[in-house]
């Protein structure tokens, strides 16, 4: 590709005003459209061979999303693409900057109730119309949800980057894309997967946006997958059987009778994007009576990874709500003590008060919670000495 220094102009008629970003694929530019004298923003691609595959790929995935209506859809306007010597550029609609950018502008310590719910309901509207195409974005992430105009309240978003999107029927088993912290289990465990991993992202994403921290960081997949059964719990073995990956992550043992009083499993099926959306947490009278959790109670920015006790909540949760962030999984509690730094945190969480839907960030964690019941126990148990060695869930430092 040519050096972004020495770029000008993009095809016959993209001039070329500035460059937005840089990533593995190639450059994002700033052009105007000579033609139509609006301002666009330009992917343009490079001309390697496993690039031009994803690139056609992602091209033939935005085709099939013409005919949603990208305002009331939530998803990035594709205005075209043409070809620029050997690169094949792809043509958007120009938008102001995305929800990674805005957090650490905003407020990199998390946003408030306000901002939060508007943008659930945004991203849930744009998977679910993904969805019901037969579509999975496969990399939903802050970097990938753009703020339309950051001015402007409620905060309007769209959903960009199809570059790894795959169509459902053409998943395979075994097949990994997208970005490591933001992978469900079933999808690094090479268990046959469909969109609902765009569902556990979201969760992800939404956690983040609230506490300003990822909420299972890790180097490796050992990392991520051990963070994720320390909280949220192991999957049972009927489920484990099925992961072509299994075995680089465990080994077999044989069965403790005394560890099964020890065991949950959590509910078997994700929320949907229309579920999110049919939530009461989107209750007009939610929207005019909620209150900022953050001015109420000031809780320091911690990764929800830490917070093992709230998942211990028969007593809490509604039947209804459906966990966005669980699927058949059983639940290893012997560990479970919070840090005696975080005693308070967690102790506040399980306020009545503080657990009501129209409360800040909490609602997100409501919406996503495991329910949990008890369960025959696992013969199988995790590897250890895998990854970075880490031997706990990680904790957000405060900033």
């Amino acid at each position: 590709m040519t050096n972004e220094h020495q770029i000008h102009q993009l095809g016959s008629c993209h001039v070329v005003e500035d460059i937005l970003g840089e990533g593995s694929f190639g450059i994002v530019a700033k052009c105007r459209n000579t033609e139509t004298t609006k301002i666009e923003a330009v992917k343009v691609n490079k001309s390697e061979e496993g690039v031009l595959e994803v690139a056609m790929d992602e091209i033939a995935i935005l085709k099939r999303l013409r005919r949603l209506n990208p305002d009331t859809c939530n998803i990035v306007q594709c205005n075209g693409f043409f070809f620029d010597k050997e690169n094949i550029c792809i043509s958007f609609e120009l938008l102001d900057l995305s929800l990674q950018d805005y957090l650490q502008e905003k407020n990199p310590r998390g946003l408030t109730t306000r901002e939060l719910r508007p943008i659930l309901h945004q991203l849930a509207t744009a998977l679910s119309h993904l969805h019901s195409s037969g579509i999975i974005h496969a990399d939903l992430k802050p970097v990938n949800v753009m703020v339309v105009n950051r001015h402007e309240q409620p905060l309007k978003v769209k959903l960009i980057d199809f570059g790894v999107a795959r169509l459902v029927s053409a998943v395979n088993q075994g097949d990994w894309m997208g970005t490591l912290h933001y992978s469900a289990p079933e999808m690094l465990l090479g268990v046959p997967f469909n969109e609902s991993v765009d569902m556990w992202a979201l969760g992800l994403l939404m956690v983040e946006l609230a506490t300003g921290c990822q909420l299972y960081p890790g180097k490796t997949e050992y990392d991520v997958l051990r963070f994720i059964f320390e909280t949220q719990g192991q999957p049972c073995d009927d489920v484990l059987d099925r992961g072509c990956y299994t075995p680089e992550f465990f080994f077999s043992q044989e069965f403790d009778p005394g560890y099964e009083e020890d065991q949950k499993i959590f509910v078997s099926r994700r929320i949907t994007a229309q579920e999110v959306l049919e939530h009461r947490f989107f209750a007009p009278s939610l929207h005019q009576n909620s209150t900022d959790f953050s001015a109420r109670s000031p809780v320091p920015p911690l990764s929800a990874a830490s917070w093992e006790e709230r998942v211990d909540n028969n007593h809490q949760n509604p039947a209804s709500w459906q966990s966005a962030a669980s699927w058949e999984e059983r639940k290893d509690i012997k560990h479970q003590s919070p840090a005696p730094s975080q005693s308070a945190v967690i102790k506040s969480l399980k306020t009545t008060d503080i657990l009501e839907p129209g409360d800040s960030f909490l609602c997100v964690f409501v919406l996503f919670r495991p329910l949990s019941a008890p369960r025959t126990p696992s013969i199988r148990r995790i590897r250890s000495g895998r990854g970075t060695g880490l031997g706990a869930a990680p904790r957000c430092e405060s900033t």
